[in-house]
């Protein structure tokens, strides 16, 4: 016998997010994901300046607000044939690189690993130490990480002035010029938040992270820090839950590639499929909306989307659009970004196990580890006192696409200005693609997908804890899924 179990609203996620869940014999036989609010960012663009995306846009999310600035900032610059100077990519690189750490992190001690302080795992023999460590508001460890991520966000305020919603990124780089006893204060900042990371989180220098390449190694590792760290105590609870064996998808994965250097990207642009890496065709994105609230019914190129709500449309059951890749379902993420990056942990976890819910979270740390010894690099390539930014140009007509990566995943922004005003704004974000629901052919998103075969025996009264592990483990961004 088959029930109907709806799951919702979400605690720990950023926004509003429903899960109706089909469940036969204990298990999830079919889910469907629902983005419960419609906000129409695209719609308030329209017929704006196009300078002035650069103010609406951080306003989408307080939490992801830098990563939207960058990809704006890049469409314009695109469309006005601007190349920021040196400064002002490396400051760029800085702004982003520090949101999207934080992210990642709050993510982890704040978002993940409460679930594991549950009642419901009290009879595991690590339950105590973890309630102790990760219990919402009095476990010890956000008491050591909130300290440690407001002295880290002070990044922010060399770099662009405030955080949230900072103007500081712009077409031509980046509008907060630094000076030299500046710089030093950046390198302290970071130095501090590497000695938390090595301290707290892993329990070992970032450089000795980075260079895990396997599950094999990365377990080895883990042995002799699991009681003094706070990665490695994550690692021997998923070792027991097996969560390794949770949330498979559609094991394709896409990034857009992240933090420009001199020549091309830290992480490159690919698509990853059977194990292999692949030019990414940005061209073959096409948004279906015949399970959303939108109107119309044939799948567009963003660059043609249009974004108008339908409430009462028949099938409909999100507000969110379905974007596929060349017609395919497709995960973003941390994951995606280091499986496309070649990381060998990354990709023997992938290919021992799929994307699953354990990856996801290594993923995501493993790349605090590969990207803050790049962040202090690029604080050392700034040059006091040459350009950090150059002048935007007047727009009469144009079209142009912005394409970062966010800590969820793949951003982008499709922008076209007719007459000096913005004509169409269409947005895509990671949460859009990893949340969305099915397509015109009737095939789930990335989430449905993943939760498809999660146990869901309900306890303590709450929602299916391995369906919260699931959801959880995308990390999603609700609010930017809709706009």
């Amino acid at each position: 016998m088959t029930r109907r179990v709806v799951v919702g609203p979400f605690n720990r996620v950023e926004g509003d997010l429903e899960v109706a869940l089909d469940i036969t014999n204990g298990r999830v036989r079919a889910a469907y994901v629902n983005s419960l609010m419609y906000r129409g960012f695209e719609q308030i663009l329209r017929d704006k300046h196009p300078l002035d995306a650069l103010v609406y846009v951080p306003r989408i999310c307080g939490i992801c607000s830098v990563a939207q600035s960058a990809a704006a900032a890049q469409a314009l610059a695109r469309a006005m044939n601007l190349t920021p100077p040196e400064n002002g990519r490396w400051a760029a690189n800085l702004t982003l690189a520090a949101e999207n750490i934080a992210d990642h992190l709050s993510h982890f001690y704040l978002f993940f690993m409460p679930d594991f302080a549950r009642d419901c795992y009290r009879a595991r023999p690590w339950h105590e130490a973890a309630a102790a460590r990760f219990k919402a508001v009095s476990g010890n460890a956000a008491a050591d990480f909130l300290p440690a991520r407001a002295r880290f966000m002070n990044v922010m305020g060399y770099l662009a002035g405030k955080w949230p919603h900072t103007l500081s990124l712009q077409p031509g780089g980046s509008s907060r010029p630094l000076e030299a006893a500046e710089i030093v204060r950046l390198s302290l900042l970071l130095a501090e938040f590497r000695a938390f990371l090595e301290r707290t989180l892993f329990g070992d220098k970032l450089e000795n992270v980075a260079v895990l390449d396997s599950e094999a190694a990365l377990l080895a590792w883990m042995e002799p820090r699991a009681a003094s760290a706070d990665l490695p105590h994550f690692l021997a609870i998923a070792h027991d839950l097996e969560l390794h064996k949770l949330g498979r998808a559609t094991d394709r994965f896409m990034s857009y590639g992240a933090y420009d250097e001199a020549e091309g990207r830290l992480f490159p642009s690919g698509f990853w499929e059977n194990g292999a890496v692949h030019t990414l065709n940005v061209a073959a994105i096409r948004e279906d909306v015949s399970h959303s609230w939108m109107e119309g019914d044939v799948a567009l190129a963003p660059e043609h989307g249009v974004t108008l709500p339908r409430p009462d449309k028949a099938d409909a059951y999100s507000w969110c659009k379905a974007p596929r890749l060349g017609g395919n379902v497709v995960e973003t993420g941390a994951l995606a970004r280091q499986l496309i990056a070649g990381h060998p942990l990354a990709r023997d976890l992938v290919e021992r196990h799929g994307g699953n819910v354990t990856a996801r979270v290594v993923a995501r740390l493993l790349e605090v580890a590969c990207v803050l010894p790049v962040m202090e690099t690029w604080v050392r390539r700034i040059r006091p006192g040459e350009p950090f930014c150059h002048a935007a140009t007047a727009l009469e007509d144009a079209s142009s696409v912005g394409m970062v990566e966010a800590a969820r995943g793949s951003l982008g922004h499709w922008l076209e200005v007719r007459q000096g005003k913005i004509h169409n704004y269409q947005i895509i974000a990671p949460t859009t693609w990893n949340f969305s629901p099915r397509d015109t052919t009737g095939e789930p998103g990335a989430l449905e997908q993943a939760l498809v075969n999660t146990p869901a025996v309900e306890r303590d009264g709450n929602a299916p804890v391995a369906v919260q592990h699931v959801v959880r483990s995308f990390d999603p961004c609700m609010v930017c899924t809709v706009h």
